[in-house]
């Protein structure tokens, strides 16, 4: 397993991660909340998807959070003509070689950006399945690596359905969560007329982490520890959604990993080395909304899939229990709550 060499390196990774957000902040104005957990998919090796209002700045956050990382990175516009092959890629026979070539696919790239996910038709959303599960693509029995890390940040406006064709569950699940952008408040909104008003602020934007730093941040996430008591409260609120009245599905097993990951990324961005309860709790919500279907009854009741997860939270027992001490972790560092 991945450990830590000591608690300086873990402040060097946790700095790397801060000039990464310092950089997207520096485009993305009045929305800390929402670059934070942007980057705590990405470090847990997730996909994001972001769905809000058109002008909010979608397409934005991404191209941006892609900039700020020297990765590899394509921008697909999904339409309804687009087809899966344009996606995966295509072997064409090559006359002079007598033999098939495989051209690759815009999936090829550390961070693809997808805009408009749910204007293409289900059989082209479908050829995103295995690469954002497996990080791999199987074009004519021949499977071909995705490159590392690697992250798909898709964008959909729940507001414009003509012409749309909603994600089915089985690819929302394949998100690791889910961010709407919000309209800006008033000093944010000014500042961006100052920031964007002549010049696209992507213009002058330079990489602040290499694809290497990136690796190395993941690498400290999978070695922060989650305590037995932490890891039976975050199945006990995923196996909440399963049986609550208000619901007709509740989330998955692979929701449960996802939650895990992403309280993992959090509690290394924070300094720490353990997940605490807030973790989950700070994350359920994102991870878990997109999910899950509300029932008829609910949803004629405006009841949404955010206000029934935060009434699990507030039902399901909080773990008591000591982080771990010792060499790897050290002493408790002040201002976190003790488990």
């Amino acid at each position: 397993m991945t450990t830590y060499d000591d608690r300086a390196s873990l402040t060097d990774l946790t700095t790397t991660a801060e000039r990464v957000r310092g950089s997207v902040e520096s485009v993305i104005e009045g929305k800390p909340e929402v670059v934070r957990l942007s980057l705590t998919v990405l470090l847990a090796e997730g996909h994001l998807l972001i769905e809000d209002v058109p002008g909010v700045g979608k397409t934005m956050l991404a191209k941006t959070l892609a900039r700020s990382i020297d990765c590899s990175v394509r921008r697909i516009q999904f339409t309804p003509d687009l087809l899966p092959s344009d996606i995966t890629g295509v072997s064409i026979f090559d006359q002079q070689r007598r033999e098939f070539e495989f051209k690759p696919g815009a999936i090829f790239a550390q961070i693809v950006i997808g805009d408009e996910i749910n204007r293409a038709s289900p059989k082209t959303q479908s050829a995103l399945l295995e690469s954002m599960e497996e990080r791999q693509v199987t074009v004519d029995g021949q499977t071909y690596e995705l490159p590392s890390p690697f992250m798909v940040v898709a964008t959909q406006n729940p507001v414009e359905m003509e012409g749309t064709y909603p994600l089915p569950e089985a690819q929302r699940d394949r998100f690791m969560a889910r961010v709407s952008m919000g309209y800006p408040s008033a000093e944010a909104e000014l500042q961006m007329l100052d920031v964007h008003g002549s010049v696209s602020p992507l213009d002058d934007l330079q990489p602040v982490a290499h694809a290497h730093d990136i690796t190395k941040l993941i690498e400290a996430v999978r070695a922060v520890h989650v305590a037995d008591a932490v890891r039976r409260y975050a199945v006990d609120i995923v196996a909440a959604t399963r049986t609550h009245p208000d619901l007709r599905l509740g989330a998955s097993p692979r929701a449960t990993l996802h939650l895990l990951r992403a309280a993992k990324a959090s509690a290394a961005l924070s300094g720490r080395e353990y997940v605490l309860p807030d973790d989950l709790q700070a994350l359920a919500a994102p991870v878990l909304a997109h999910r899950l279907l509300p029932t008829a009854q609910a949803q004629l009741n405006r009841r949404t899939a955010e206000q029934v997860v935060q009434d699990i939270l507030q039902r399901t027992p909080v773990p008591a229990a000591a982080p771990p001490a010792g060499p790897l972790y050290g002493q408790q560092q002040p201002g976190a709550r003790r488990l």
